[in-house]
């Protein structure tokens, strides 16, 4: 009778345990799921920006007297791969080169297609924000499930890295990508 108590305490304990890694793993599995979607959401708006910029180069030098480059980095970025982090980056700089011509040309501030341009990037500015806020909440969640126990260690067994949040910032305290046990 021990030898089967023993039995069935142990098939219930591997149970238990398999159940709670397999719940753990699920949870995993619906970060990265919902981190590749805000990474989706965050892409599409970039892209967004980036035709919108694009399509005014056209509109600035029919409306301006302007020799040489317009938005230079626009055209720069054209057959460059970049992460979302740098196209970014390299796209709030071109937005205020984009805007420093509307301070500069009293044209475009009355071209009702530089116009829709504009209203459209600040549109877009609230739609990028708001996939950021999203997305480092889901990252910060993630990053808590890889770093806590016993969670880390289904994290180290299936090779979940600790993810950065969208402005480029590491969530880790100095500590490296590998974890700790």
């Amino acid at each position: 009778m021990t030898i089967f108590m023993f039995t069935l305490i142990s098939f219930i304990a591997v149970c238990l345990l398999l159940i709670c890694c397999i719940s753990t793993y699920n949870r995993f599995q619906d970060y990265i799921i919902r981190i590749n979607e805000s990474e989706a959401n965050i892409d599409a708006t970039l892209r967004k920006r980036f035709d919108l910029l694009n399509k005014s180069i056209g509109i600035i030098k029919a409306n301006c007297k302007i020799k040489g480059d317009i938005l230079e980095i626009i055209v720069k970025l054209r057959s460059r791969k970049l992460t979302n982090f740098e196209l970014d980056r390299q796209l709030y700089d071109a937005i205020n080169e984009f805007e420093s011509y509307k301070e500069n040309y009293e044209d475009l501030k009355t071209c009702e297609a530089f116009i829709k341009i504009e209203v459209a990037l600040h549109e877009s500015e609230a739609e990028i924000e708001a996939f950021r806020k999203y997305y480092n909440d889901i990252i910060t969640d993630y990053n808590k499930l890889a770093r806590s126990f016993p969670t880390n260690i289904i994290a180290k067994m299936f090779k979940y890295k600790i993810r950065t949040y969208y402005d480029g910032k590491n969530t880790s305290d100095n500590v490296t990508d590998d974890f700790k046990l």
